[in-house]
């Protein structure tokens, strides 16, 4: 812990000409997507469905790192030393003080009051924007297991691996198969499907619950990691349509 009190200290310290007080936050804030730009492969890989432990990966490594920060802006000493970290804020309030202490020193209105409620409209608007891409996601994938179900015999459209192989060929019948699970999906299970995508989404709104009771440099992490997580998402799935839309273009015009 005392390695990572002393990287976001320095990290501080470089920051603080620019934003006074407020530095060691933004050097939390910092090294939050430095942790996320080095598990960035993972997530990739995620996206792919490369393998079933990539999805749980990224979460897995970030636990550690989430507790170091925890244990750091809780601890009222570090390798034997007084914990500096705990003298620094963001605004008006310490990063190392929780949303209890804060309502009890004016309010939740008061001046630390304020810095939290921004925390949590922060938190709150990319949970909503989790929610809303969560939503839209299992939609288009019910909607899909509905059609397919519908049809089974009709394709589900043409698919055009990286070396090029169309509908007949060996990653074509691997296509087609996968239409063909679709089609196995009941009515009943096309049904949970759809209510499960109505409420897991909603689960992001945790996060508001985490970052009230733990210190706010912790709820600081817990801002930058799930706007990465949404953020990443959305521009991997963007990468992803327009390579199809390209490879859609380009068979179409060598037909």
């Amino acid at each position: 812990m005392s390695v990572f009190t002393h990287l976001v200290a320095e990290l501080g310290r470089l920051l603080e000409p620019v934003l006074a007080q407020s530095a060691t936050a933004a050097a939390i804030v910092l090294f939050t997507v430095l942790v996320r730009l080095a598990l960035h492969p993972l997530s990739r890989a995620a996206f792919r469905g490369a393998t079933p432990a990539a999805g749980c990966l990224p979460i897995l490594l970030q636990l550690p790192v989430f507790f170091v920060m925890y244990q750091a802006f809780s601890s009222a000493e570090v390798g034997g030393k007084a914990n500096e970290l705990l003298g620094h804020r963001l605004f008006a309030a310490p990063l190392g003080a929780r949303w209890t202490e804060a309502l009890g020193e004016g309010g939740p209105f008061g001046a630390q009051g304020l810095v939290f409620l921004g925390l949590f409209g922060a938190i709150a608007v990319v949970a909503a924007w989790s929610a809303v891409r969560g939503r839209r996601t299992a939609a288009s994938v019910a909607a899909a297991a509905a059609a397919a179900a519908a049809d089974p015999k009709k394709p589900a459209g043409r698919v055009a691996p990286k070396g090029g192989a169309k509908v007949g060929t060996k990653a074509g019948a691997t296509a087609g198969a996968g239409v063909g699970v679709m089609a196995e999906v009941s009515a009943e299970q096309q049904e949970v499907m759809r209510k499960l995508g109505g409420v897991l989404p909603l689960l992001s709104f945790g996060t508001l619950i985490t970052a009230a009771v733990v210190p706010l440099a912790a709820g600081l992490y817990l801002l930058t990691t799930t706007a990465w997580s949404v953020a990443e998402r959305a521009w991997l799935q963007y990468r992803k349509e327009r390579a199809e839309r390209l490879t859609d273009g380009g068979e179409r015009s060598s037909l």
